[in-house]
């Protein structure tokens, strides 16, 4: 899971100013963790633990007030009882990964996708957008190339993946839905020909950045063997000690 957490904090700096090009630097000052890393992060301890993905997530969530979440899932947050709200955005993709990097069986990886995603993004796109990716990090995991990856995924959840970063990135633009921000960051792993490529890809697309690169970085993480030693410091000194040492236990128990 720390692929998709490098994935998150490199691409922070360019969800409000988005690039274009390949070419930027991976890391600056303002380089920083956001929801995405905090939720993901909440997801591993619920696996760990074994407690709800709800009582996990409501309370990481809690925790980390000002990491970016969207306004009604603020509002979850601030419930007693949160709620499942129909949300088909990419909040369920994004702190997925660590179930897909878990679970041993593909029965079981899509059934704690859609648990981990239901208890607020119970939209039919908001699961998909979850199992998908959680369902490529398994299959990456196991030896699946990535035309079978392709192939899979796209016949499960009926992705458009034909097409090709280059086809994408010049009319694409910022969209927070699984359906249109999903299937492009699986792409930019589809096209990677290594776990930075891969980041690069997504950042490049001008789209929700830290988001797809997280979903294109856990995804990318189990398909090269992990991530670059250089990268991997860099993220570690970005966490805080709780958010770093759950990211820590998770890896040693699942790496």
């Amino acid at each position: 899971m720390i692929g998709a957490i490098a994935g998150d904090i490199i691409g922070s700096v360019y969800e409000a100013n988005p690039t274009k090009s390949k070419n930027f630097p991976l890391f600056s000052p303002r380089s920083t963790f956001t929801d995405d890393s905090v939720l993901t992060v909440a997801v591993a301890d619920a696996v760990v633990t074994g407690r709800p993905y709800r009582e996990a997530i409501w309370e990481f969530g809690r925790r980390y007030p000002g990491a970016g979440y969207g306004g009604t899932f603020i509002s979850w947050l601030r419930s007693a009882e949160p709620q499942p709200y129909n949300s088909w955005g990419n909040g369920s993709a994004m702190r997925v990964s660590p179930v897909g990097f878990a679970f041993d069986l593909e029965a079981d990886v899509l059934r704690e996708a859609r648990e981990s995603a239901e208890i607020s993004h119970n939209h039919l796109e908001g699961i998909k957008g979850a199992q998908a990716t959680a369902l490529a990090i398994f299959l990456a995991r196991v030896g699946a190339d990535k035309e079978q990856i392709r192939s899979r995924i796209s016949q499960m959840f009926g992705y458009d993946l034909a097409r090709s970063v280059e086809d994408i990135r010049p009319d694409y633009s910022f969209d927070v839905s699984c359906q249109g921000s999903v299937p492009e960051a699986l792409i930019a792993f589809l096209d990677s020909d290594s776990y930075e490529d891969a980041i690069r890809n997504a950042v490049s697309l001008g789209g929700d950045a830290d988001t797809q690169a997280c979903i294109a970085g856990g995804i990318a993480e189990a398909f090269y063997g992990g991530v670059p030693e250089a990268i991997r410091t860099e993220v570690m000194e970005r966490l805080t000690p709780d958010l770093r040492k759950i990211t820590e236990d998770f890896c040693q128990r699942f790496g």
